[in-house]
């Protein structure tokens, strides 16, 4: 399966798909030690984005978003990629400072296509997305 969409940060990266259909919280929303979820009541509470394709609607909260997310990156434990559908200012700086491929604006819902499991090569220079279905 191929997704096309739009690049916000370039590069070309493949990994596992972590999926969620809830938004997420920079500050307060996740560890930066370890690229694990922590928010309370968010579906991937206790699960690490560390080297996985994030794939998730997009942001919520303050503007320390990217500032936690830069964190992700200086500790090692950031997303390999981040596939999201709502753009906003905290989620593009996010992905600038993380320095992960990322991409939106896609033809077909990711969240709707890509599974938690799934293989997914990224290539946000071309605004390509290749999904290969788990266990396949």
């Amino acid at each position: 399966m191929v997704l096309h969409g739009r690049k916000v940060v370039g590069g070309v990266v493949e990994g596992e798909a972590l999926v969620t259909r809830d938004h997420i919280s920079g500050w307060g929303g996740i560890d930066p030690r370890t690229g694990s979820v922590i928010e309370v009541r968010h579906e991937l509470r206790g699960q690490s984005f560390a080297g996985k394709v994030l794939v998730f609607p997009g942001a919520k909260g303050s503007s320390g978003w990217s500032a936690m997310f830069h964190s992700t990156r200086l500790h090692g434990k950031a997303p390999a990629a981040m596939l999201f559908n709502e753009m906003t200012t905290k989620v593009a700086l996010g992905a600038v400072v993380t320095h992960a491929p990322a991409m939106t604006d896609f033809d077909s819902d990711p969240l709707e296509c890509i599974e938690t499991g799934d293989w997914v090569r990224v290539d946000a220079d071309a605004g390509i997305v290749e999904v290969t279905k788990k266990g396949r």
